[in-house]
């Protein structure tokens, strides 16, 4: 590299051009990854996707996304959804398609999520795939990270509200 020459240390601008150069180099590399729900916004889904209680992820070169949460989980978008304490499926542009570790409630019945994919965000809807039907949801139901409780609580929490009604 021509930066190194006995020439650059007597030129202080090209010395100082240098070590801009790599300090930005390793401030680039040793930048954390973006957070989980940024890197969906960045691939086309909205961020509301995954409950705030990621604990980590992983994205493999060929776009297999694994999600960790520290344990299983209840939420409710339009209908409660549990999410497994690990969560897989390939992330592709506007899509997670084979997911895995992801149900949701549909009539008393808890099925797999399969995909979920927004074809056109200004339709403003976002597809679920449960296998048996397609379902679309409200894009504006995603805007924002839920907080996903443990299974055990959010029904608990369901009983106290409704009271004798949610016994029977």
């Amino acid at each position: 590299m021509a930066y190194f020459s006995s020439s650059s240390s007597k030129n202080p601008i090209k010395l100082l051009h240098f070590l801009t150069i790599l300090s930005f180099s390793f401030s680039w590399a040793s930048s954390p990854s973006p957070s989980i729900h940024d890197l969906l916004v960045s691939r086309g889904l909205p961020k509301g996707l995954l409950p705030e209680e990621v604990k980590s992820y992983t994205l493999s070169d060929n776009g297999t996304l694994e999600v960790l949460l520290d344990e299983p989980c209840l939420t409710k978008y339009e209908n409660r959804v549990l999410f497994d304490s690990v969560v897989r499926a390939n992330l592709r542009y506007g899509s997670l398609i084979g997911v895995v570790g992801l149900s949701q409630e549909e009539l008393f019945l808890w099925l797999p999520v399969k995909d979920i994919i927004v074809d056109d965000p200004t339709s403003g809807l976002i597809l679920f795939d449960i296998g048996v039907a397609h379902k679309q949801l409200s894009l504006s139901l995603f805007e924002e990270p839920p907080h996903c409780k443990p299974q055990g609580i959010l029904k608990n929490q369901v009983r106290k509200q409704k009271g004798f009604e949610a016994m029977r």
